[in-house]
Parts: structure tokens; C-alpha cells; sequence
């Protein structure tokens, strides 16, 4: 070996007894001063016994654990999904109708097309005897219903009873024996509690899902959602709901059920930590009456009303939640009890109002010949008025109110678009000085931020009379043509306005939410 070759060995050598001895350095420091737990030598291991990473399980974190496994375990067997088919017909129209080529483009009438649709939801049993409750937007338009049951089998469905005011409904299936939830109480419900939602999001593949959370909030109301529910003081939770869990139950940790899930809060379409079920008072007595008679009565008491402005509000010495009355049904309770237009409806039995949607929730969920105490100031003075209340069908048909033909907050979009209308009578006609003969549906009230006020220009007293190029007659034309638009799309609405005590008309554009 050279000289050279003889160097290279050697500063090798040197290289790696540095390094080997810098290993067993810093292992013998590191045990030597406590560090070998940090800096994860092998000494760790020496120093570790079974003892020091066994974990003791927490009993009050297994119990909790055990009560949503138990909840799961008895409430899903209950729990339905729900398919439903609709059949459309729809006729391909004229592309340049409402343009200023329609008169040189002259096109034959179209075809009728045919379009089927499915649609999923879910349901829970609430008679052991093939009762379902669900929402009633599950099942609308329905052509055929269709029900798995959590062990997969397949069952036809009818509809037994429907009401679209309170967005429930009641199908049945033609089986015995079944399991089903307990009713809870709305009274025991509390902001904060533990709640498990039941149901099939999204998608037929995940039927039974169960999700949980809290309740957030309890008597929800609001226009946007009286134009979901006029019947129910909603409440809030944080539990996912998804499209697909609609119908299916919301229960408390006893497995009791407390709501049937409803609707979402959010502006991407998916869960976004805000869903909203329609109370069990309200599901009780609707479900009730739809699986005894088919049909809902509820008690009516004969006004309409809006809410007070803060002005208002402070000059009479009244909570904002109060319901201010607008106007009285001929021969109704409350005309007979002798309430006044412009009386400030402040309670009900006791209850002060927080809104003045409450006013509807609470007497609409009472029914006919209940006694309500409300609470008026008039001018100032409270007075608490006893009344009988009457029976809804003899003084409004259905499609026509709420607690007063005057004041329904819509469903299918209508409140959301910022309006309150009311199919027109002779004495709202004459109230806002419209000729006689008119015929359209009145707004009777707007909110100032809404698009329809800002951007379409429509006002209080307005009459609208066509809406995409149909005669309006009734707020059920009305709402007809909003549900067979699509979200975001815009629609023709021809408007009647009085202006210097004449009349006038003129097109505007609305907007789909």
C-alpha cells in the first residue's frame, strides 16, 4: 500500500470512530440528563412501562357515548326513506314570445312534453300501523310514493293527509307491527341540549344516517321562514341536515322525538351549520288530525297584522315583538271581541310577543273553540281581551290566509321575495283606491330592502295582475308561476298602481330566490 492510499485509510478510520463515538455521547448525556424522553433514543424504551400509557376509560364519557349508541339503536329502525316520482308536462313555447321579434317570428303552438322527475326524502313511523310522519315538500306533486324500510325492503305508499300551511304530512304504508318514536314534549326543549337527526342526505345510499349536535336556538319565526311554515316557532340546531334528511326525525337523548327536520340556512346549498325542524306541538297536533280525519282544522281568529316600526314601539310603550292589527274579517272573533284596526297586539296568554309572526304560530297551532287572552294596547292603554276562537274553514278557504286572509306570508318563495299578499276584496280595493272590477292579488305590505322594492319597483297598494303572461287572480296564481321557475330565474309581472287618483300599469321583472 502507498503513502497515499495508506492517508486515505486512515482519515476514514478517523471519520468513523468520531461518529460512533458522537452517537454514544449524546445517548449517554442524553440519559444522563433526562433528555432521552425528548429526544426519542432508544433509552426511552428501558424507562417506559405498560402502566405508564395505559388509558383509563372515563365513566361519565362511556355513558355519554352509550346514550347516543342507545338513541341510534332505538330510534333508527323507526326511520323511513322516501322516493317519490312527479310528472310534468310542460309545452315547448314560442323562444321570441315577450321579445320585440314575437310578431315577425310567428311559431305553432308546441307539443306537450312529458318530464319525470324523482325525488328523495326521509320519514319516521309514528303508528305502529304504517303511519309516517314527513314534511309535505317531501311528497308534493307526488305521482308515486315509494318507502325503504331500514332492513331494505321496498314498500308502496298512499298519502293520507297533507297541509302545505305547516309543511307536514302523514303517508302510510300497509304493514303492522312496526316500530316507531315517542312523541316528546316542545316544553323540554332547551338551547344547549344534545339532539341526534335522522335521515338519508344527499343520497339513497345513505339512508339512517344520523348526525349530532345542539340545540342552537327554540321559536324561530321570521318572514323568510313563515314563507317555509306559517304554523311553526321553528327550532335551530347545529346537527347536519342535508337535502334528503327533510321529513326525517330530530330527537332528544331520551330517543324522543322533538321535531321533524325542515329546512337548511345556507348559500352554497349544503350544510352550513344552521337547519331548522318544525316543532313536535306543531307535528303532534297535524299529524294527529291528518291520521284521524285526513284534514286540519285550526282555530281562527280574524285579523291581519304586521309588525310595529321602532317609532311605533316606543311612543306607545310596546315590546318590537308586537303584532300591530291591519285589518279585521266581517264577523270574525276578534271583530266581535272588539279589537280595532290599529290595535297593538302585545301577548298571548301571558306570552309576550317576540315577533309578530308569534301572534300567527301560537293561535294557528290552537284549535277552534280554544279561548285566547291577548293583550292590546290601543292608543297607548292595555286591555287583555277574552276570545273565543272560530273555526278557520267557515270564515277562509285554505289557499286564501293565514290567521286573516290579509296577511299570509306565502310559501314557495313569496315571503322571500319580500312581500305579503292578499288575494284583493272589495274593501281592500277601496282601502287603497283601486276601480272597482279589479282583479290580481295586492301587496299588502313590503320590505324596503328587498329586491323586489329596489330593483323592480314595486310598492304597497300595488295589484299585481299578470305574471308571466298569465292573468293573476289569486295568490295561488301567483305562487304557481314562482314554483315552476327555477332558482335565480326572472319572471314577467304585469302591475296596476294608483298614481294622482288615476290608475296606471306598467311591467316590471321579479327574481326567483
Amino acid at each position: 500500500m502507498n503513502m497515499s492510499a495508506r492517508k486515505k485509510v486512515s482519515l476514514s478510520l478517523v471519520v468513523v470512530v468520531a461518529f460512533a463515538a458522537g452517537i454514544f455521547s449524546a445517548t449517554i448525556g442524553g440519559n444522563w440528563l433526562g433528555a432521552g424522553d425528548r429526544i426519542g433514543t432508544a433509552a426511552h424504551a428501558y424507562q417506559a412501562t405498560p402502566e405508564s400509557v395505559r388509558i383509563t376509560p372515563d365513566p361519565m364519557a362511556q355513558a355519554f357515548e352509550t346514550a347516543f349508541v342507545d338513541v341510534a339503536d332505538r330510534v333508527n329502525p323507526a326511520v323511513v326513506q322516501i322516493r317519490s316520482e312527479q310528472i310534468r308536462e310542460q309545452r315547448q313555447g314560442n323562444p321570441f314570445e315577450g321579445s320585440p321579434f314575437e310578431d315577425f317570428f310567428r311559431m305553432p303552438d308546441g307539443q306537450q312534453r312529458t318530464f319525470r322527475t324523482q325525488a328523495l326524502g326521509s320519514g319516521v313511523i309514528v303508528r305502529e300501523d304504517g303511519y309516517i310522519a314527513t314534511a309535505y315538500h317531501v311528497i308534493r306533486d307526488a305521482s308515486s310514493l315509494e318507502v325503504m324500510l331500514q332492513d331494505g325492503t321496498y314498500h308502496k305508499a298512499t298519502v293520507e293527509g297533507s297541509d302545505e300551511a305547516s309543511d307536514l304530512a302523514v303517508i302510510r304504508i300497509d304493514m303492522k307491527g312496526l316500530p316507531t318514536v315517542a312523541f316528546g314534549s316542545i316544553e323540554s326543549v332547551r338551547p344547549g341540549q344534545w339532539v341526534l337527526a335522522f335521515g338519508s342526505p344527499l343520497s339513497e345510499e345513505l339512508g339512517n344516517t344520523v348526525t349530532s349536535g345542539i340545540v342552537s336556538a327554540v321559536g324561530r319565526t321570521s318572514r323568510n321562514l313563515s314563507s317555509l311554515n306559517m304554523y311553526a316557532a321553528f327550532i335551530q340546531t347545529d346537527a347536519a341536515i342535508n337535502p334528503g334528511n327533510s321529513g326525517g326525525p330530530l330527537v332528544d337523548l331520551r330517543g324522543n322525538l322533538i321535531g321533524i327536520n325542515s329546512a337548511i340556512y345556507s348559500r352554497s346549498g349544503g350544510y352550513q351549520g344552521i337547519g331548522f325542524a318544525i316543532p313536535v306541538d306543531v307535528v303532534r297536533n297535524v299529524t294527529t288530525q291528518l291520521m284521524e280525519t285526513g284534514t286540519v282544522e285550526r282555530g281562527f281568529l280574524g285579523v291581519g297584522f304586521n309588525g310595529v316600526s321602532e317609532a311605533l314601539a316606543e311612543a306607545l310603550g310596546v315590546p318590537r315583538g308586537s303584532a300591530q292589527v291591519t285589518n279585521l274579517t266581517d264577523g270574525a272573533p276578534a271583530e266581535k271581541a272588539g279589537i280595532h284596526e290599529g290595535d297593538v297586539i302585545t301577548a298571548v296568554d301571558g306570552h309576550e310577543l317576540r315577533s309578530s309572526d308569534e301572534l300567527r304560530t301560537r293561535v294557528g297551532n290552537m284549535a277552534p273553540g280554544d279561548r285566547v287572552a291577548l293583550t292590546v294596547n290601543r292608543d297607548g292603554t292595555p286591555k287583555t281581551l277574552q276570545i273565543e276562537l272560530g273555526r278557520r274553514s267557515e270564515f277562509v278557504a285554505e289557499t286564501t290566509g293565514t290567521d286573516a286572509p290579509a296577511e299570509r306570508p306565502d310559501s314557495d318563495d313569496i315571503g322571500a321575495l319580500g312581500m305579503t299578499l292578499r288575494s284583493l276584496s272589495g274593501t281592500a280595493a277601496e282601502r287603497f283606491g283601486l276601480p272597482a272590477g279589479v282583479s290580481g292579488v295586492l301587496v299588502s305590505a313590503i320590505e324596503e330592502e328587498s329586491l323586489a322594492y329596489r330593483e323592480a319597483d314595486i310598492r304597497q297598494g300595488d295589484v299585481i295582475v299578470e305574471a308571466d303572461r298569465k292573468p293573476v287572480g289569486t295568490v295561488e296564481d301567483l305562487r304557481a308561476v314562482i314554483r315552476d321557475a327555477s332558482s335565480g330565474e326572472s319572471f314577467i309581472v304585469k302591475v296596476l298602481r294608483i298614481q294622482q287618483d288615476q290608475s296606471v300599469t306598467f311591467f316590471t321583472a321579479l327574481v326567483k330566490p
